[in-house]
């Protein structure tokens, strides 16, 4: 204790009495006091602690699977939370509306085909100047009001989600079937069943809902404060997880019980290992804003001290340390985040700060 007495007491001689300048310091006395500084960036940079968000899915990777026809849910082969492929059934349905449907389609299929044979036959006899040209506009109409008609009939089979091979079957066959399959229109995971085996559904009831997990949606609680150092392509992480992706809105909204704004990001890198709705950490890389407005950094509490109402940390320079004002954001025991205006290139002390406030206050002048 008497020898750092002795050297606090060289250092303040050494010191100058301004409180903004360097305190001077050979690394010796460094060394002896027990100072370490480590760098701004790395493990100790961040523009906040971590701050709650949950997990989201983007809107457009959410689809229910409604009803197409009106009638009873034969079969659900599949459930809740499984994953399934683009194409695969989904549900089965029977439907007399679908029995309909294909019978008008199978009757004007005909009724075009018997047209187009007309115009075929009628053509050839108006070249051959046997009919006159009023009877061949006539059936040439004609031939194009049935196949109109037999693509609006194939259009309302495709809208009842019955797959073009399915229409070249019943088109062939002729064999009509009120049987139904809803399939998957791409490769996600079902969110939540909605319908039962038996029930009878009308038309545009919710039967499943359908995702895309991949990527998601993190929205994230910041605080009004924070939000000048946040923007549009900032990194954003999940350090529990290690799931990373980027910032894509900074919300104008201050919500009033909280005062923070949603931050959304993009989530890209470790989807897998998050789950919709779930609340986890998260945390923003470090970046100044486009503003120009101070960064946040997270340090330890050991490097923050107070003076005069100030708070200060110090700075590595090549001669000792600067004290450098900053604001503190937020707190906890272990930590806080600062908002200063740094590079992110500096070195801080994180052990010893008492003893360079001391050295910077001249404290033990007049002691012993």
């Amino acid at each position: 204790m008497r020898m750092l007495n002795v050297i606090l007491l060289a250092l303040a001689g050494t010191a100058t009495t301004a409180m903004a300048a360097d305190i001077a310091m050979t690394p010796q006395q460094i060394k002896a006091l027990g100072i370490q500084a480590a760098p701004l960036s790395g493990a100790t940079a961040a523009s906040g602690n971590l701050l709650p968000a949950q997990v989201a899915i983007p809107n457009k990777q959410i689809q229910v699977m409604s009803a197409p026809l009106a009638g009873m849910v034969e079969r659900i082969e599949v459930a809740s939370s499984q994953s399934v492929n683009a194409g695969q059934t989904l549900i089965t349905l029977q439907s007399p509306d679908l029995a309909m449907l294909q019978r008008d389609y199978l009757q004007a299929q005909l009724q075009a085909q018997l047209a187009n044979e007309s115009l075929k036959r009628d053509s050839a006899l108006y070249k051959d100047g046997i009919i006159p040209q009023s009877r061949y506009q006539t059936t040439r109409n004609n031939a194009a009001i049935q196949n109109a008609a037999a693509s609006e009939k194939r259009q309302a089979l495709k809208l009842a989600g019955m797959s073009d091979a399915a229409m070249r079957k019943l088109q062939s066959s002729g064999a009509i079937s009120g049987r139904l399959d809803v399939s998957a229109p791409f490769a996600g995971v079902i969110l939540e069943q909605m319908a039962t085996p038996g029930q009878r559904v009308d038309l545009s009831t919710p039967l499943l809902k359908l995702a895309k997990l991949d990527p998601l949606w993190l929205e994230i609680q910041l605080p009004v404060d924070m939000a000048a150092s946040v923007a549009p392509g900032s990194a954003v992480s999940v350090p529990a997880v290690q799931a990373s992706g980027t910032v894509l809105s900074v919300g104008r909204n201050v919500l009033e019980n909280n005062q923070t704004v949603l931050v959304r990001a993009e989530i890209t890198s470790g989807a897998e290992r998050l789950r919709p709705g779930q609340y986890v950490e998260a945390r923003f890389a470090t970046a100044l804003a486009k503003n120009g407005a101070p960064a946040h950094w997270t340090v330890p509490n050991s490097a923050i001290v107070r003076q005069d109402k100030q708070v200060y940390v110090f700075v590595k320079t090549a001669s000792g340390f600067r004290p450098q004002p900053v604001s503190i954001v937020s707190q906890t025991a272990t930590s806080a985040v600062i908002k200063a205006p740094l590079k992110g290139n500096e070195a801080i002390v994180t052990q010893g700060a008492v003893a360079v406030k001391s050295a910077w206050q001249g404290v033990g002048a007049e002691g012993e």
